[in-house]
Formats: C-alpha cells, structure tokens, sequence
C-alpha cells in the first residue's frame, strides 16, 4: 500500500469514528425538511490536504450520497466559505445541504462539517480519462463546460463573490446530465471597491498575470481569466500556461501572448516600475491548438486570455459568443439519446437584472423559455396557457399570475415572442 492509500485510510477511519451514529441537526430552517436530524455514513475521502478532508457520506435515513468537508474551525472567526455558500443559490454552483460541528481529538479542538451535494466527477477526472485514452476531449464537451463555467461565475459575480480559485479540480460534473457546478469557495471572497485583496491568490497554472505582477486592487474578471484557461486545457489536453514557478508562469503566458506594453502593464498594476522584458511577439492563436480545433473556439479563448482587465469579457458576455450558439439549437443533444442539461437557459434574478432587452434575445432561445413556463407552472396554469397559446391569447389575470411568479422572465417573453404569443390585456374576461 502507497503513502498515499495508508493517508486516506487513516482518514477515512478517523472520519468514520468521529461520525459514527451521529445525528446531526442541521440549523434552523422555516423548511420543515430540513430541520429532520440526519445520520452520515463516510464511505471514502474524496480528497485532503491542508485545508483537510473531503469525503463521500450516505444519509443513512435517505440513502443519498453527499459530499462532506472537514476544515479545522477557529472558534475566533466564523469560516468564510460557510457564509458564502449560504448565500448561493444556482444550477452551476454547487449546493450547501447543512453544516455542523464535530469535536477533535484535542480538548477544545472544533471541526466545520460541509455538507453538500454529491457530484460523481470532475472536469480533471474527464480531461484525464479522454487523455488516457489518447483523444481530446469531444467537442459538444468543451462547449457545455464551458458556458456552464461562464454561468457560473456570471451568477457569483452579480452576487458579489469572486472564486479565486477556478480549476478543473474545483469544477464538479454530474455524470449522468454533464451538469457542472463549481465548488470549494475556500478562497472566495466578496470583492469591494478600495478594500485590498491578496494578490497571492488561485492555483498558478490559472493565475491572472495581474496577480503575478502583484495587483491587489483586481476584479472579478480574475476568475475569467482562469475560466479562460480552463476551457484552454479542455481543447488541448494539457494546461496551456503550465509554469512551474510564479515567473516561469509569466514566461509561459508571454510565450503566447507576447511581452505586455506598457498600457497593458499599467492596466494590470499601475505601481509596477521594474518593465524589464526581452521583446517577444504574441504566438498565433491559432497555431496554439490542434489544426481541427474550431475557429469558434480558438476566437472564445483569444477574447479572454487578454492581459487588460477591462478588456475581458463578464460572464454573461461570455455566454453570447458564437462557441456557444449550438447550445440554443433546440436541436442539439450530447449524443442521440442523451439531452443537453436542462438549467441552460433558465437564469436566476441576479443574472436576469444585467441583461438588457438584446442582451435576453442573444441568451435566451423562445423556445426555452416557452418549455420553462410549460414544465414550471401549476397544472391549470400549464393547461390554460396551452389553450390561450393555440388562440395566440393570455388574458390579463394570467399574464399577471405569470408575473408575480416570473417577474423579469414575462419581459423576455414578450421581447422573444412578440409574434407567438399576445399579451391581450382584457380585464372583461375572467380565467
């Protein structure tokens, strides 16, 4: 047995012993569901290192498979991670279930239970198996990862929290529906204006060079730029700025993209002085990946990987390029029984509020809007909106109905489907 099967067995047996016929009441909740006590049985460590141990768990009372982090818990401060995933909510961000603490060995010593949802894979487990098997990564795959990233962050964005951590090791996927979800928010961090930040920061194949040059006032387009390297990596099979120290990691970037100017360096942190670079011109993009590889694709990532912040796009942005147009293709599916996942086109309110009326038509097919209201509403409501819909007709009470229920989704209906459907404001008829 290897160092690092007798680690995780050790761990695992720890985890076991410490969890073993605990009830665990989660907080308190106006849902009634989850004030229920549950049992976790730890099946084996997902992962561990300094920030501690992920590891599988069933719900004994459920039989459902969960995801458990165990952080050592400082009783000076209230963990970060915590209080942040409390306030996500969203189809690409991975879903907190309940928290609670476990005594350590030592007296005194407390541990933070994260318990989330379970994800089979990862975006690094994909990229290896398809390396593995000595194939890149298929298309449709880098097309629904990345969209589903730039989802992601579009959505932490808009709540106020930058990653700070975007890597393929920290982007779950859901086997069966290719969902992907971000996860580990343990460098999260609401980013405010004037308020520095560490510039030491994110994993360094995926680092800004805005961070490399010591910025400590950047933005959330950080986690763009790591995005951005990502999908890189999904197309190439190996990282594309694979630098082995923080300045080898500027070597490589500048291999590609060419020495930063002046503006460029001054955009990045105005208070770097030392500009002593030998002159290097940018490499053709497209030469940077295989010779098949879509212009699409190699167009998206030459958007991104840009050394300006200001240039690089947000995340909803990202989601209108041409890479993804397939994706609203009602037509497109992973393979020729398997559909495209479900929440692609269904954006929370935070994202909804950034989009102006183009913006909705670029990211929001009628199509999907229309299988929204059909599979969401009430049954009546369903039923009638099919009847009102044949007629070309939605009567005052139910396009009102709608709204209270939809709010910003009635605006991108009828900016979608001014000619499908009417909205026929007639108070004389009741539903």
């Amino acid at each position: 047995m290897s160092a690092s099967q007798k680690s995780d067995s050790s761990d695992l047996r720890a985890v076991q012993n410490a969890f073993q016929n605990m009830k665990v009441e989660p907080t308190k909740s106006t849902d009634e569901a989850s004030k229920k006590s549950y049992t976790y049985n730890a099946e084996r460590v997902l992962g561990s290192g300094s920030f501690g141990v992920v590891y599988q768990a069933v719900v004994v009372e459920t039989g459902e498979s969960v995801a458990i982090k165990k952080v050592f818990q400082d009783k000076r401060y209230k963990n970060r991670e915590l209080q942040i995933m409390k306030e996500l909510k969203h189809p690409n961000v991975v879903e907190l279930k309940h928290a609670f603490y476990t005594s350590g060995d030592k007296p005194g010593e407390t541990y933070l239970n994260v318990v989330m949802e379970y994800c089979s894979d990862t975006v690094y487990r994909v990229m290896k198996h398809y390396t593995k098997m000595k194939q890149p990564v298929p298309h449709i795959f880098v097309q629904i990862y990345s969209y589903q990233m730039a989802r992601a962050c579009a959505y932490i964005h808009a709540v106020g929290i930058c990653h700070r951590d975007i890597k393929p090791q920290n982007l779950l996927v859901e086997g069966h529906t290719h969902a992907l979800k971000i996860c580990d928010f343990g460098s999260a961090k609401p980013l405010v204006k004037g308020e520095p930040n560490v510039a030491y920061i994110c994993s360094r194949y995926y680092r800004a060079p805005e961070l490399i040059f010591g910025a400590t006032d950047y933005g959330f387009v950080i986690d763009i730029w790591s995005m951005a390297c990502v999908s890189a990596e999904l197309i190439l099979g190996h990282p594309i700025f694979p630098g082995e120290s923080g300045v080898d990691q500027l070597v490589e970037i500048i291999k590609v993209l060419g020495t930063p100017t002046r503006e460029e360096l001054m955009a990045m942190n105005p208070n770097y002085t030392e500009f002593k670079f030998p002159q290097i011109k940018p490499h053709p993009w497209h030469k940077v990946f295989r010779a098949r590889t879509s212009a699409d694709a190699v167009d998206y990532i030459s958007k991104l990987l840009v050394y300006d912040p200001k240039l690089r796009p947000t995340g909803l942005q990202c989601c209108t390029h041409a890479l993804f147009d397939d994706l609203r293709d009602q037509n497109t599916k992973i393979s020729s029984n398997k559909p495209l996942p479900e929440h692609l086109f269904h954006f929370s309110k935070e994202e909804l509020a950034l989009m102006d009326a183009e913006l909705q038509r670029k990211l929001i097919p009628a199509w999907s809007f229309v299988n929204l209201v059909r599979s969401s509403c009430a049954e009546d409501v369903a039923l009638m909106l099919a009847t009102n819909m044949s007629r070309n007709t939605v009567t005052r009470s139910t396009h009102s109905a709608l709204a209270r229920r939809y709010g910003r989704y009635m605006q991108i209906w009828v900016v979608q489907m001014p000619c499908a459907v009417h909205l026929q404001m007639n108070g004389s008829r009741r539903d």
